[in-house]
């Protein structure tokens, strides 16, 4: 039970008389100690666990590096982390020349429909250059709206 050892310190301590001490308990106050670092070790190992699986997730969803709004929630060895997980995509991917982002099932149709959501502005693509207007609405290649859409720059329009 969590803090078995600190109840029954703090029970020790009101049951003495009052304004009276007794012995201190030093071998129960140690086990007290002992408890709460074995569960803060616990909780921090946790925390830091569930933040790194965040932080990968986000590097699949988000083009590195990480917006400043996302860096500036991470502690420094947690931005470490991201640079290290990001570089060691990239160099595999680079190694075995493929992108692990696009999807490994070939898509039906080469171009898709997408609304561009952020002014992005001209831009050269695969097969022409573009005008990417907030709002706009276009049929572009997959490979071409992949890296916006992944960015949040642009979404794809289905049905």
């Amino acid at each position: 039970m969590y803090g078995k050892k600190a109840c029954e310190l703090v029970k020790e301590f009101s049951s003495s008389e009052p304004g009276q001490l007794s012995a201190f308990n030093s071998n129960l106050f140690a086990q007290v100690i002992e408890e709460c670092n074995f569960h803060f070790h616990q909780l921090q190992s946790l925390l830091r666990h569930n933040r790194a699986e965040v932080i990968q997730s986000l590097g699949w969803m988000i083009e590195p590096p990480l917006p400043e709004e996302i860096q500036e929630k991470l502690s420094s060895s947690e931005k470490e982390y991201s640079k290290t997980h990001s570089a060691t995509i990239k160099s595999y991917q680079s190694e075995m020349d493929l992108d692990l982002a696009v999807d490994m099932v070939p898509p039906k149709d080469p171009y898709i429909k997408v609304r561009v959501l952020d002014d992005i502005g001209s831009v050269a693509l695969s097969d022409q250059i573009a005008n990417l207007a907030r709002h706009a609405i276009l049929f572009l290649r997959r490979t071409d709206a992949e890296t916006y859409i992944s960015q949040g720059l642009m979404e794809e329009l289905t049905g």
